[in-house]
């Protein structure tokens, strides 16, 4: 993946920069940005292109999601509720293999580059750094970080020293105690339903993922676009 950088006018954070090209969202009065999601949608392509090369594109189907996604990393807190999506939650996008998911949760920060963003880490990588080092990486992942869980459903169970640990359980207690305490956010990427998210990792997981995770969802017959 290419690294690009977004940066903005800090008189206008409506208005972003990629190289010379000058992009604007939407409209500053000084103290709140008034955004305009075809302009959005324009950025994205461009800024998607750079980070994922030419053959990157939105497609039309997937633009319903779009917006709700944006609505929520630009914070726009009154369509947010129309939506049903609470904006002092973490997102859980779930969705079908290779619909897209982790190339969006890496795209939409860069709509507003002047907020802290968040790390993304695939979760079979957590795993495989449990079986290496043991209740350490549980315990790292206790902190005050916001962190995208990338692929969560995929990781095996994590064993050290013949001990077996369902890991990325484990994070995800952790992270509720970190969200209701701090309220520090987590967001997930998954290919599986909240009936297999229940099965893989027990209700009292799925109990507290309601309480901190705003569900949004590709349609099931969405395309697989890595082919």
């Amino acid at each position: 993946m290419t690294k690009t950088t977004s940066t903005y006018n800090l008189k206008n954070p409506s208005i972003l920069y990629e190289g010379a090209t000058q992009f604007e969202l939407g409209s500053f009065n000084g103290k709140e940005i008034t955004y305009d999601f075809p302009k959005i949608l324009t950025y994205l392509d461009v800024k998607g292109k750079l980070l994922f090369g030419k053959n990157f594109k939105i497609y039309e189907d997937d633009q319903e999601l779009l917006l709700k996604l944006a609505s929520y990393f630009i914070q726009d807190h009154e369509y947010c509720k129309k939506l049903d999506i609470d904006t002092n939650k973490g997102i859980l996008l779930s969705g079908p293999v290779g619909c897209g998911k982790t190339t969006l949760m890496r795209l939409l920060p860069h709509l507003v580059p002047h907020k802290k963003s968040y790390t993304l880490i695939p979760c079979r990588n957590i795993v495989f750094g449990f079986n290496g080092i043991g209740f350490k990486m549980i315990e790292d992942y206790s902190d005050h970080h916001t962190y995208c869980f990338d692929d969560l459903g995929v990781e095996h169970i994590g064993r050290h020293y013949g001990k077996d640990c369902n890991v990325m359980g484990e994070i995800l207690i952790s992270r509720y105690e970190v969200f209701k305490q701090k309220n520090i956010l987590t967001h997930i990427t998954t290919n599986l339903n909240a009936e297999e998210l229940q099965e893989k990792y027990g209700e009292r997981v799925r109990s507290r993922m309601r309480e901190s995770f705003n569900l949004v969802s590709f349609t099931s017959n969405s395309a697989d676009k890595r082919k």
